[in-house]
């Protein structure tokens, strides 16, 4: 047996339809948590450059007595590039580069305003920005892979980047200002500062995106809720649908044929008002099959996904537990599962299993106990709700999958609704099974307990 704690999943994890459109619909929902204002591509380029520019600033200088400097400023910029990956790379990598230029520029300005020289600042500082336009080129290279690429892989090719940007900035600041590039310490020293960023941002980034899926997985999880709630509802009220339509139908040839009779006992005055009686019936007929046409196109079964018994477990109770809670009641549920397999037929299980749930919440008192088990009993799918409320009296037991059947009425005195263990009863026979309810000796520490067996061929099979 599998404790109900043990087999909660999220959606994603068990839904295949679903998984294929995770990565669109992350970014998607990521997109749509920003403020309006930052979903503007020219603000978060702006945004890029200056958080890079000023995180430039906190740097240490291997090369003593030189400019050239290592700073959170790449470690910045990878970061903004792995996060913002729908950014055109190339373009906030010049704007990030004339930015940090500028802003270094105007620091010197500030800081040390005796004897500046404009020509000699732009000198210094053209090899910086240099090095964040190579980087986004070499980003701008492995764009199109960075969702899908191998975190290990990022970091090796982050590394790589980091160290030819840092190279080519060595490169032309020795061509501009003369400085010192040869000496092997500040080469191995560029390496190891390059290779501890690039994984460290790297994961960094692995770990934001985790806390994203994580977010975005509750959301869609809760929604796939609502939407399953919504769809078992439904589901039962097609059912009834379809019942009436076949009453309707019913109805129809009886009131035809009554006509026909009337018509040849010479009774034309009668017969020509049935006859009128017949078209009002057969419009009804004609805007019940029209309704239970728009209703069945919300089932798309051409892109029907699949649920696992273990998610139908799950969701049932779920929903049901919230119900409980509605009515002020203390429920304690359990839920054993002995196999578990995927299923297309999981709104007529939803359907009858939040039925059973729900009358057997309604059967406690203040609070109680219930229990959900499914088991495999050789080629059978057996699902048994079992509750600590009132019981059913003996006298009620032969009657209760009669249509129109109920012990449950209103404080006015009218009957409850719901979908009512007579159409329960038909859902389980349109999937090829059988319910019952269980005899006191088969489960002696509930008051009631149904069983439901199901063909597990047919239900894996869909």
């Amino acid at each position: 047996m599998i404790p109900y704690k043990q087999f909660h999943k999220t959606t994603e994890a068990l839904l295949p339809a679903a998984v294929t459109r995770q990565s669109e619909s992350r970014r998607k929902g990521a997109e749509g948590r920003m403020p309006a204002l930052f979903r503007n591509e020219k603000i978060q380029i702006l945004t890029v450059a200056l958080g890079t520019a000023v995180a430039g600033e906190f740097k240490i200088n291997p090369v003593p007595g030189d400019l050239f400097r290592i700073g959170l400023g790449g470690s910045a910029f990878l970061l903004f590039l792995l996060l913002m990956n729908r950014l055109p790379f190339i373009r906030a990598g010049i704007w990030t580069a004339v930015t940090v230029i500028i802003f270094r520029i105007l620091l010197d300005l500030i800081l040390r305003p005796t004897g500046f020289d404009l020509i000699d600042r732009i000198q210094v500082h053209t090899s910086g920005g240099l090095y964040y336009l190579t980087f986004s080129i070499g980003m701008y290279l492995i764009q199109g892979q960075i969702e899908r690429m191998n975190l290990l892989l990022l970091g090796v090719l982050a590394t790589c980047i980091d160290f030819s940007s840092n190279t080519i900035e060595m490169i032309c600041r020795w061509m501009l200002t003369g400085s010192e590039i040869s000496n092997p310490a500040t080469w191995m020293y560029i390496i190891v500062v390059a290779a501890i960023r690039g994984f460290f941002m790297t994961g960094l980034y692995s770990s934001i995106a985790v806390s994203q899926i994580r977010a975005l997985s509750l959301e869609q999880n809760k929604r796939m809720e609502q939407m399953l709630s919504v769809s078992s509802g439904l589901y039962g009220e097609v059912f009834y649908l379809r019942k009436s339509m076949d009453t309707i139908e019913h109805v129809t040839s009886s009131s035809y044929r009554l006509y026909m009779d009337l018509k040849r006992e010479g009774l034309i005055d009668f017969s020509q008002r049935q006859l009128s009686i017949t078209q009002e019936i057969h419009e009804v007929k004609k805007d019940s099959q029209r309704i239970a046409a728009g209703l069945l196109k919300l089932f798309d079964h051409d892109a029907q996904s699949l649920l696992s018994l273990s998610e139908i477990m799950d969701y049932a109770i779920r929903g049901n537990r919230k119900y409980a809670m509605m009515l002020n009641k203390q429920v304690v549920f359990s839920a054993h599962l002995q196999q578990d397999y995927l299923t297309s037929d999981y709104i007529p299980l939803l359907t009858l299993l939040n039925n059973l749930l729900a009358n057997a919440i309604e059967a406690l008192d203040k609070s109680g106990s219930i229990e959900l088990r499914i088991e495999q009993q050789s080629d059978w799918t057996v699902l048994t709700v079992a509750d600590s409320g009132k019981g059913i009296p003996e006298r009620d037991r032969e009657m209760i999958f009669e249509p129109g059947f109920t012990t449950k009425f209103a404080q006015g005195g009218s009957a409850a609704t719901g979908i009512g263990l007579s159409h329960v009863h038909d859902i389980v026979v349109s999937l090829g099974g059988s319910i019952r309810l269980c005899e006191s000796q088969e489960h002696a520490s509930w008051a009631t307990a149904f069983r439901v067996e199901l063909p597990t061929d047919s239900l894996k099979r869909g």
